[in-house]
């Protein structure tokens, strides 16, 4: 009886403490792959895990439950992490909690379904969001007007658009490539698209594509947005009823003074906009500052994230979590919003005092969300039709691409009741 009990004091004191948490931080000195370890996280939470996301702790680190195939599949993407007792955990979520710091503990619960808008025959390559997905490794489905207008949405939480034009324009390369074949195949292929689903002009159909995603947000979905995706959304909601493209695009006249009958009232994040009528001009409308913001050389073209208060604004804080509070700019279609044309209801996540613009915006309408990121691809700074794709193996700790990231994860997190 004796030598059982000092058997198991032996057991209790001698035994190595067994971990509870184990930590992936984000920071820049320790992580190795940044983008690799949200696919990590959201791994996790398809396997029903919970994970607390630690919101300005070492950049957004993620507190993990410990397990011997977490810490296997961390090694196998190559993704940095720490062991943590229960006390160094505890310790961490304490400090937190405290007042004096602008930190937060979010809880994540469940992997959000993801879906990106894009036409099918796009390669993978040309839109950042399906670049980062793939490199991090979470799951997604491809979705385009068909299944929009099929009322299939609501199968997803989160919704990409693909820098698409909502206007039936095209995307505006009539000036430069009207010749070209790839532009002739692709207005072939819309129109032919447009005549399947019951419509008889590209415009009108992707209006009622347009309507469909804004309701789908007004009703609680996420839509996060890049380059032309943004302002021409924009534009094609203000736009609804009227005819805005001129006869190379639609084969018939615009509506006489368009223009003054805009509604910017069904719009989501601009306002007070002007469009661009010329057919030759890349530009849809007065909302990009590609042109605006004048010569601005590359190495000085950064944005800086804004620094809000993680224990009462968790969500644009969420947005901002980085290793970094400046983030190198990228040119797009649509590179920056243009300050006054934003609404007041919008807040602005990233921006560049200097050229008066905004980079990063997100807001809410109705029960959803909605996140509007400017220019075409983070890592490449300035992207031209037929450039080669961006290898993300050679950006594993990219910042740009950490904030399409975040809003990934963003509807995994618990939320509070809040106001429509």
């Amino acid at each position: 009886m004796r030598n059982h009990l000092l058997t198991v004091l032996c057991f209790l004191f001698c035994y190595p403490i067994i971990a509870s948490s184990i930590l992936i931080p984000m920071d820049s000195d320790t992580q190795d792959n940044h983008l690799k370890a949200y696919g990590i996280t959201f791994w996790v939470l398809t396997k029903q895990q919970k994970v607390q996301w630690l919101l300005n702790y070492r950049g957004g680190s993620f507190l993990l439950p410990d397990g011997d195939a977490i810490r296997k599949e961390c090694q196998i993407r190559g993704v940095s992490f720490e062991i943590l007792s229960d006390q160094q955990a505890q310790s961490i979520l304490d400090g937190i909690s405290s007042p004096s710091q602008n930190q937060e503990a979010v809880i994540l619960e469940k992997a959000p379904k993801v879906a990106v808008y894009s036409p099918k025959g796009n390669a993978p390559w040309d839109d950042a969001v399906t670049m980062v997905l793939t490199y991090a490794e979470i799951p997604y489905v491809t979705i385009y007007d068909e299944e929009v207008l099929g009322d299939k949405l609501a199968l997803y939480d989160w919704l990409h658009l693909h820098h698409e034009d909502f206007t039936g324009q095209y995307g505006k390369f009539y000036g430069a490539y009207r010749a070209a074949p790839w532009y002739i195949e692709q207005k072939e292929d819309a129109e032919a698209l447009a005549l399947q689903l019951g419509f008889t002009k590209v415009s009108e159909e992707k209006s009622a594509v347009a309507q469909k995603i804004r309701n789908y947000v007004i009703g609680g979905g996420f839509m996060f947005a890049m380059c032309s995706a943004t302002d021409s959304f924009d534009i094609a909601l203000a736009a609804n009823g009227l005819d805005i493209c001129e006869p190379m695009f639609d084969g018939d006249a615009s509506d006489a003074n368009y223009q003054a009958k805009l509604d910017y009232q069904n719009t989501f994040a601009f306002t007070d906009f002007t469009l661009e009528r010329s057919p030759l001009k890349y530009e849809f409308s007065s909302i990009d500052m590609t042109t605006k913001r004048g010569n601005v050389p590359k190495e000085r073209d950064y944005f800086s994230l804004m620094d809000f208060s993680a224990k009462w604004d968790a969500v644009p804080t969420m947005l901002c979590q980085n290793h970094t509070a400046l983030v190198k700019g990228f040119m797009g279609q649509t590179t920056a919003f243009e300050r006054k044309e934003i609404k007041p209801t919008v807040m602005v996540l990233g921006e560049n005092k200097l050229n008066g613009e905004a980079r990063y915006i997100h807001g809410i309408k109705g029960k959803g969300f909605f996140t509007f990121y400017g220019g075409h691809d983070p890592e490449d700074y300035q992207h031209r039709v037929g450039d080669p794709k961006t290898e993300l193996e050679l950006h594993p700790n990219s910042p740009g691409y950490r904030l399409i990231l975040n809003n990934v994860l963003f509807p995994a997190a618990r939320k509070k009741k809040q106001k429509t």
